[in-house]
């Protein structure tokens, strides 16, 4: 029995789906029969074999642009005549202790992870409250829960992703919409391979499992909070990092 069946002809954005976790995101929707349309910026090749691979759908759009945001909710129910579910998963880093920390990469670092979830979660959600359904899922990290040194930039924008998240969830839950979040602990992307080896032996020692996460573990929990049998959950953050938070 596929678990997963009423997922089938829904429809989806999926920003920053290109790469990592993204990509293993709208792999598993489109493994689903979910129709999706996924933001990139840079990484035009990746996410024209995604869309070769998968049958997704793909656009050029950074959604820390409001007008892109409500370019991209517009396209989508052009295009598959309605939105389910929005992932919200673009997310970037500039690593710094607070005092090297410049003003400019910390603006971009909010703009990209938390900005541009408050643009596209205000622009579907008149589309939501009147279809009266929909999920919505952030991809946000452990270390917005614990805080992180030299992660000020990265620790605050996933930190007040939750905190949207949460309230959203409130706001919407009388409509029918569900909004929770899911935070990655150490996943191995090209995004934490750029990390020193002794940033991944720290990471690797935090978790109990004794294994780092893989982006597909991820994508796993998303699909879950995206389909019917996290109909009564909302407001939650499910951590995904193999018990690196405890």
């Amino acid at each position: 029995m596929n678990t997963f069946a009423s997922l089938n002809g829904k429809s989806a954005i999926v920003t920053g789906g290109s790469r990592g976790i993204g990509r293993a995101i709208v792999t598993r929707l489109r493994q689903h029969n979910v129709s999706v349309l996924f933001t990139y910026v840079q990484a035009r090749e990746e996410a024209e074999a995604l869309c070769a691979e998968t049958g997704a759908l793909a656009i050029n759009a950074d959604a820390a642009d409001p007008e892109n945001a409500a370019m991209l909710v517009t396209h989508a129910i052009e295009t598959f005549g309605q939105i389910d579910i929005l992932v919200l998963n673009a997310g970037i880093t500039r690593d710094r202790v607070i005092w090297k920390l410049l003003e400019a990469d910390f603006d971009q670092v909010m703009a990209t992870n938390l900005k541009s979830a408050f643009y596209l979660i205000r622009e579907v959600a008149p589309h939501f409250r009147e279809r009266q359904s929909g999920k919505i899922v952030t991809v946000s990290s452990i270390n917005g829960l614990r805080g992180k040194g030299g992660q000020v930039a990265y620790a605050t924008s996933k930190g007040g992703l939750i905190a949207l998240t949460k309230s959203v969830a409130r706001e919407l839950g009388p409509k029918n919409v569900q909004v929770n979040a899911v935070a990655p602990g150490f996943i191995e992307t090209d995004m934490t391979r750029a990390a020193s080896q002794s940033v991944r032996d720290i990471a690797l020692a935090e978790t109990a499992l004794g294994r780092l996460g893989q982006p597909q573990h991820v994508a796993d929990a998303v699909l879950f909070l995206v389909s019917d049998l996290a109909d009564h959950i909302t407001g939650q953050v499910l951590q995904v990092d193999g018990g690196q938070l405890t």
